[in-house]
């Protein structure tokens, strides 16, 4: 199954008001897993570069130049995603911009029914939680130290990772190493690079302990992990 996670950055919010895409990416993802295939394009939106929207990627009028309208580059970025899903956070701010782009030059809209949206998905699986990109990175451990400012093919690496975590695709093969995943090709699911952060505090730890002593003198814990209870035991 092949995805594609979309981002866009803008000269603003309301492309019904004259803002503009300055620059557009897509990552590609099959069975989950991040392909290293990408597209990405500046693109000189035609308007001035608001203060407020460079502050947030740092693409000023200057920069953007030199670059291709999106006329001159919708077709290579239509070919890229094909009609496959997309995916993006807060996904119906990148279609609004795209679709009015698109409109701009004839081109067909992007349809919602073929549009995953991670934002409404966190929402639903942390209630009342931030879910914004930057709070799911932190959630999920997920490196976010190269993101400086917005930049929309970085904002697709960090999504993929925040993705595939949000859809628990890492848990598919149920296994601690990479697996094959059943698929007649061979292909392998990674397993986590890094373990999350482990969220037991010293004081749960010490509890933990103190409860399997009324248990038992000599508990399994100690015969595994002997240095961790002598050192918990003299605690």
């Amino acid at each position: 199954m092949r995805e594609i996670i979309l981002d866009t950055e803008t000269t603003g919010l309301r492309p019904d008001q004259g803002d503009r895409i300055c620059e557009v990416a897509a990552l590609e993802l099959v069975d989950h897993v991040p392909t290293g295939r990408h597209y990405q394009a500046y693109v000189k939106p035609d308007i001035p570069m608001p203060e407020k929207a460079f502050s947030i990627h740092g693409l000023s009028d200057e920069f953007l130049a030199d670059k291709p309208p999106f006329e001159d580059v919708a077709a290579e970025f239509l070919e890229f995603i094909g009609s496959d899903v997309l995916v993006a956070h807060n996904a119906m701010f990148d279609v609004r911009f795209l679709n009015s782009e698109f409109a701009r030059i004839g081109a067909p809209p992007i349809l919602t029914d073929r549009v995953v949206d991670t934002y409404a998905i966190a929402r639903v699986k942390f209630p009342g939680a931030e879910v914004n990109l930057d709070a799911l990175c932190r959630r999920f451990n997920v490196d976010r130290s190269r993101r400086t400012l917005h930049g929309a093919l970085i904002d697709c690496e960090l999504l993929a990772e925040v993705y595939i975590e949000l859809i628990d695709a890492r848990q598919t093969a149920l296994s601690l190493k990479s697996t094959r995943a059943g698929r007649g090709d061979g292909a392998v699911i990674p397993a986590r690079p890094q373990p999350l952060a482990s969220s037991l505090t010293e004081e749960m730890r010490a509890a933990h302990i103190a409860f399997v002593r009324t248990l038992s003198d000599t508990p399994l814990w100690a015969e595994w992990l002997p240095e961790e209870w002598d050192e918990a035991s003299q605690s």
